[in-house]
């Protein structure tokens, strides 16, 4: 009923557009950053679920749209298999403005509270502004709660973004000009307002601290321009004579030169750092990526689309298809595909990876720098590898089933050849003889015959029988009607074919009543109660008991025959077995195996157990019906005898 309102609330929200949240359950989302603090997150937010009926959890990791993720690959496996375990979603999100993004995703899922972790940052680090926690507490309007939970990473700092490594992004060169071009000229502005400058020396350092700033925050161009800048504002503002681009004095002119040299020179050197740090990092996220799918290899996973889901992830691409032909000239066919509206063919993706000459990994979503394409080539080799597994493992299961049928029915030939040949052969010479005009037979005689042709014929029905029960389980054909009885209206029905006389039967009139198919029912007590008469000594009883056990009854048939082995007692339940020297026209072995199947099918069990001082007990559990318990009725007085 909640999932069911809910469904019909989104609906609603979406047809009137209605973006604020609306309260229907507890719904916990879980900001990510791909580092270690995500686990205690998680558990966190598991505690907070845990404490209201109904409530969600959504796991977000939110990546920029700029080629590889920042984060573990490694890490974020281990969080999303977390998330899972103590039953939550997870969730991949493409967004540059991280808080936005969030916020979006809380959302658009109807959430009502926010956890997140605390800042990572040093102290220092927050003259970039508040923060992804301060950022999505102070937007995030009173119909969300947001949590900030401390963990053991805080204030310890992180990793440069591999992607703002490769691209420094639009905003840091945007501040790296700022800085270093219309910061020259406020520094300028600034030195001319004082009535004694601090000196052309000074004047030289303070521009070359907002070359190296620029070089910090732009890279190498805004640093040039910044130097430019500065030594044509020092030329004419402060080197003598001023207000003109000459130098009169020497020493003036090689200061400057010193200084455009140096500015150069140290913006080159960032720079130069800022790229070695940016492929350092690249080349680590890199052998991650490698290591999880060298370890995926090894662990042997065959899950196609989680793999094709972790390429969309790594290259955040909108869609990821692979796509394969049986030669050059025959069409392409999807093997597998993640992501809205994949592409039919490679020539159509926005990039394509080539594996061997008929198979391709192709993406869609935008343009991939050639840096990431060797990248791609693993996934694209690991992609085939897994198809190929996948198929392997399929080819293998069809296998298996086609030898266990092959099995089933050179069984079945046995026994059509053995075991039912012989009630036919008895059936056929009573018959020979009753008809033969050579000898004149007694009443007696006569009644004997016909008694060996009924008894031939009931071991035929009962073979015949079995066999069609268990070619209705195999196909899966068995549909039970449940409903409520006692089990002292079935359980007498069901000891018509044993001798009179060889049941004690112990069914209390207390016994609640239970949810089966009377019929079933009836054929799975009939199949074990003979089974164990057959295997009983001579003038041994059979027990037939039943108790209550909470929810469950319990039907027991204990026998005193020799018993069953324990590594034995599964295999008896398989079909066309009979254990240990089983006369051969005992039957064709399906008794058990029909009695097992049919006692699940009504959600019930059948065991074995050993007898107490010797023999083997058949238990079988089924489920009591609800309500108070019912009176059984009166037992037939063969019953007990």
């Amino acid at each position: 009923t909640a999932d069911r309102v809910d469904e019909y609330l989104q609906q609603y929200r979406g047809e009137h557009n209605i973006r604020t949240t609306w309260q229907a359950r507890e719904r916990i989302v879980v900001g990510l950053t791909g580092g270690p603090e995500g686990r205690t997150l998680i558990r966190r937010a598991s505690r907070m679920a845990a404490k209201g009926s109904g409530s969600e959890i959504l796991a977000v990791y939110i990546a920029r749209s700029d080629g590889l993720t920042s984060a573990s690959p490694k890490e974020l496996a281990v969080q999303r298999t977390l998330v899972e375990d103590v039953g939550g979603t997870f969730h991949h999100v493409i967004g540059d403005d991280i808080p936005a993004a969030l916020l979006e995703f809380a959302r658009g899922v109807n959430a009502t509270q926010i956890v997140l972790g605390s800042s990572r940052r040093k102290t220092w680090q927050y003259i970039y502004g508040p923060g992804v926690g301060a950022t999505v507490a102070r937007e995030s309007g009173p119909d969300l709660d947001v949590h900030i939970v401390t963990h053991e990473e805080v204030a310890k700092g992180r990793g440069l973004p591999i992607a703002r490594g490769a691209r420094l992004g639009r905003a840091r060169i945007i501040w790296g000009w700022l800085v270093g071009v219309v910061g020259s000229v406020l520094l300028s502005l600034l030195l001319r307002s004082l009535e004694n400058g601090p000196g052309l020396a000074n004047d030289v350092l303070l521009f070359l601290f907002l070359t190296v700033a620029a070089a910090l925050l732009g890279g190498l161009r805004p640093a040039l321009a910044s130097a430019a800048v500065g030594v044509m504002l020092l030329n004419y503002w402060f080197t003598p004579p001023t207000h003109t681009l000459t130098v009169q004095d020497p020493e003036n002119f090689v200061a400057i030169v010193i200084f455009f040299a140096v500015a150069v020179a140290v913006s080159s050197v960032v720079d130069l750092a800022a790229r070695r740090t940016h492929q350092a990092a690249r080349l680590r996220a890199e052998s991650e990526i490698l290591s999880f799918l060298a370890g995926s290899v090894l662990r042997g996973e065959t899950a196609l689309d989680a793999l094709l889901e972790r390429v969309r992830e790594t290259f955040a691409m909108e869609s990821v298809a692979l796509l394969e032909r049986t030669s050059d000239v025959d069409p392409w066919t999807c093997a597998g595909s993640v992501g809205p509206a994949p592409v039919a063919r490679p020539d159509d993706a926005d990039v394509d990876m080539p594996v061997g000459d008929n198979m391709a990994l192709a993406l869609s979503g935008r343009v991939l720098p050639a840096e990431d394409r060797r990248v791609l080539g693993a996934f694209a080799a690991q992609a085939a590898v897994v198809l190929d597994r996948q198929r392997l493992v399929s080819e293998a299961d069809r296998a298996r089933r086609l030898a266990e049928g092959n099995r089933i029915r050179t069984a079945l030939l046995a026994a059509v050849s053995h075991d039912l040949r012989t009630p036919l052969a008895g059936i056929k010479a009573a018959v020979s003889s009753l008809r033969s005009d050579d000898v004149a037979w007694s009443p007696e005689d006569e009644a004997e015959l016909l008694e060996g042709i009924e008894d031939g014929a009931d071991r035929l029905d009962h073979l015949v029988g079995n066999l069609l029960d268990m070619s209705r389980l195999q196909t899966g054909t068995v549909t039970p009607l449940i409903r409520e009885i006692d089990l002292d209206e079935v359980v007498p029905m069901a000891l018509g074919g044993v001798p009179e006389g060889s049941v004690d039967l112990d069914i209390p009139e207390t016994l609640p009543m239970v949810a089966v198919d009377p019929g079933l029912l009836e054929r799975v007590v009939a199949n074990v109660v003979e089974n164990a008469v057959k295997y009983s000594p001579g003038g041994e009883r059979i027990v037939v008991a039943a108790s209550a056990l909470g929810e469950r009854v319990e039907l027991r048939v204990v026998d005193r025959g020799r018993g069953v082995p324990d590594e034995a007692k599964e295999r008896i339940f398989e079909p066309f077995q009979r254990y240990g020297d089983a006369p051969r026209g005992a039957g064709v072995g399906l008794g058990l195996a029909v009695s097992r199947g049919f006692a699940e099918a009504m959600g019930g069990t059948l065991d074995a157990e050993d007898t107490p001082g010797g023999g083997l007990t058949m238990v079988l559990t089924l489920t009591a019906a609800p309500g108070r318990a019912q009176a059984g009725a009166a037992l037939p007085a063969g019953a007990t005898s």
